[in-house]
């Protein structure tokens, strides 16, 4: 083990910070049983990073059973943290779980907690712009849905296809793809496309983490565009370069 080499070659004990980043890797790498045996196998107590951590990979492998129990210990440590609730809603909605969204949607309901609203925004000539998903409000909005759409069919042509399991609503693949078509990041970076120069970097800042479906399409964007795309969200930066995304795909 890693770990017993970390204490006898260089005397260092593993740290609440060493396991949560074995058990990112392990789930990363879908070994969550392995994940999990390690977290039963601590030394010291695990803290919501590390069941976050390991929610977070239950939710990109689809494993239902081991999603509700870190979110079970997560409940425990964090009550009223409403996003470790929005994880495993999506990781039901992924696998076509609906009652459990509903079940989660009421809980967050009787507990009074909100999730956070997604906001992405770019500067443009040290003007900052802000927008929300499905946003309509800014001045430019005509010029904005008009490059996605265009952008569109491009990535179409190019093979893209849209990835609707982030969209935790009952509701038919149709509105499914306009919900995930208009994320903020998005609307961010058709902004940005039409605001400066061919070439130009677009750097975005979101407050969330990045869903699935726009890390995809973003790649696309990347290499139709030739345009290098840095988005900062809640975990990381993802740097997008000719349809390669510097986090190789982990995040």
């Amino acid at each position: 083990m890693y770990f017993d080499m970390m204490i006898r070659d260089y005397g260092i004990e593993p740290t609440l910070q060493h396991y949560t980043c074995m058990v990112d890797l392990l789930g990363h790498c879908n070994r969550l049983n392995d994940a999990y045996g390690l977290i039963m196998e601590m030394k010291v107590t695990p803290d919501s990073g590390v069941w976050g951590a390991l929610l977070n990979s239950c939710k990109i492998h689809r494993n239902v059973e081991l999603g509700e129990m870190a979110l079970e210990r997560l409940i425990e440590l964090e009550p009223d943290e409403a996003g470790h609730y929005v994880i495993l809603s999506n990781l039901y909605a992924q696998t076509g779980k609906w009652e459990g969204v509903t079940k989660l949607r009421k809980l967050l309901s009787e507990r009074k907690l909100k999730k956070s609203i997604a906001c992405s925004w770019i500067e443009v000539k040290n003007k900052k712009h802000a927008f929300v998903s499905g946003d309509i409000s800014h001045p430019m909005s005509d010029e904005i849905y008009a490059e996605l759409d265009e952008l569109g069919g491009l990535m179409a042509k190019a093979g893209y296809v849209p990835n609707i399991s982030p969209v935790f609503f009952d509701v038919e693949d149709d509105e499914k793809t306009k919900m995930v078509y208009s994320h903020s990041e998005r609307l961010a970076i058709a902004f940005g496309l039409v605001s400066t120069p061919a070439g130009a970097k677009l750097l975005v800042t979101k407050n969330l983490r990045i869903c699935e479906d726009c890390h995809v399409a973003i790649k696309f964007i990347s290499k139709i565009t030739q345009r290098e795309i840095t988005i900062r969200d809640v975990n990381r930066y993802h740097h997008f370069i000719d349809g390669l995304c510097s986090c190789g795909d982990y995040w």
